[in-house]
């Protein structure tokens, strides 16, 4: 009667992967700056789409403004897809992206 090992190890020369994503690590969406949309329109979908306070909602607008882009949710990738479906149905330019 032989042994089964209980954990084995693979090293890279034997296929695994170099670096596999961790599920934990959450995907995010990222509101861009534009040229067409008031500051207070923006500041106005944060407010009716995430329900954020508009103070939170002013501070997100204002990175968009200044820093050109911000982050306005985390989650994982289908909650991420359909705020930014839901940021484009609102006319904003919005991406998702893997946070780091």
């Amino acid at each position: 009667m032989s042994a089964i090992p209980l954990e084995v190890e693979r090293t890279e020369s034997e296929g695994a992967p170099a670096e596999v994503p961790s599920p934990e690590v959450p995907w995010v969406t990222v509101v861009h700056n534009d040229p067409v949309n008031l500051m207070s329109y923006v500041t106005y979908v944060f407010q009716t789409y995430f329900g954020y306070p508009k103070d939170k909602a002013k501070r997100l607008m204002l990175d968009v403004h200044h820093k050109g882009r911000a982050v306005v949710s985390s989650g994982s990738r289908e909650e991420m897809e359909r705020d930014v479906q839901a940021m484009h149905g609102y006319g904003l330019w919005a991406t998702l992206q893997r946070d780091r």
